[in-house]
């Protein structure tokens, strides 16, 4: 069945849906991604990415999901990204487990900005190392751009930004970030070309010798470094960084998760900006 905007699949070998195959063998999707494509999953994180700069490769429903994208079809017809119909079985043998919201799209990957230009646009920067876990970096992504994050400076051994987990749970927030990878050379001497461009560099630590966030002045500039969950921050991470920063919590408890210590960090920096706008 094909309609002027929809076109129905049945077979699972089909090689219009080679996009959608084994999204959870994490390994196989890296290689076939690479640095070209993405998927988005969810009918939020797709609104969103319908939003952004990123062109839709292609989208695929199940039929009980074609109504909500109604407003969407002729806008996908007039630019020639497909959309294919399967049924919920079809789909879940082809992605590799039962998809229940029956709604994903796969769309091109911008080029990311160099490190000059992500320094030349912004007065807020996420700086991310090791971090591995690809709903972490979703939270902190969806709360960079909650609370006025310009842009996201990644280690190398960071995890994809662009996973597929990672734009679910940032509810696709993370495709209006510009994001630039440091390459294993430029680490962290990206943190003195940061210092050196004017920015103040925070490396968030529970050091209790560290600053303090609530009594610390905030810069007109500034870098939040964020480590992984459990190691936290290299040490030539902190000697490279200008300030150790600590969010006070109560004692008898160990630490924040990195999603939650983003969140709160950001909004503390975030308040004389958000104050001036009420």
């Amino acid at each position: 069945m094909t309609t002027t905007t929809t076109t129905y699949i049945a077979d699972t070998n089909d090689d219009r849906l080679a996009d959608f195959r084994a999204l959870n063998d994490q390994s196989l999707r890296r290689k076939l991604e690479s640095d070209e494509f993405f998927i988005a999953e969810g009918y939020v994180a797709i609104e969103r990415l319908i939003e952004s700069e990123h062109v839709v490769r292609s989208v695929l429903l199940a039929p009980s999901r074609v109504s909500r994208f109604e407003p969407h079809l002729e806008r996908f017809a007039a630019a020639d990204v497909p959309v294919y119909v399967a049924e919920r079985e079809t789909i879940a043998e082809v992605v590799g487990f039962d998809m229940h919201r029956g709604v994903i799209a796969s769309a091109n990957r911008k080029p990311n900005p160099s490190l000059d230009e992500l320094i030349s646009t912004s007065l807020r920067i996420a700086v991310l190392e090791g971090l591995n876990d690809a709903e972490n970096l979703g939270a902190i992504s969806r709360a960079a751009r909650a609370f006025g994050i310009d842009g996201l400076l990644i280690d190398p051994t960071c995890t994809d930004p662009y996973s597929r987990r990672t734009v679910r749970v940032s509810m696709g927030e993370v495709l209006f970030l510009p994001i630039v990878r440091i390459s294993e050379p430029d680490w962290p001497g990206a943190l003195h070309t940061l210092e050196a461009a004017g920015f103040e560099t925070w490396a968030m630590t529970p050091e209790p010798s560290a600053s303090d966030l609530w009594g610390t002045p905030v810069p007109e500039r500034l870098a939040v470094l964020l480590g992984a969950e459990g190691p936290g921050l290299a040490e030539q991470t902190l000697i490279a960084s200008g300030r150790r920063v600590r969010i006070p919590i109560r004692p008898e408890v160990d630490s924040l998760n990195v999603g939650h210590a983003a969140a709160v960090t950001f909004a503390a920096i975030g308040r004389p900006m958000f104050s001036a706008q009420t």
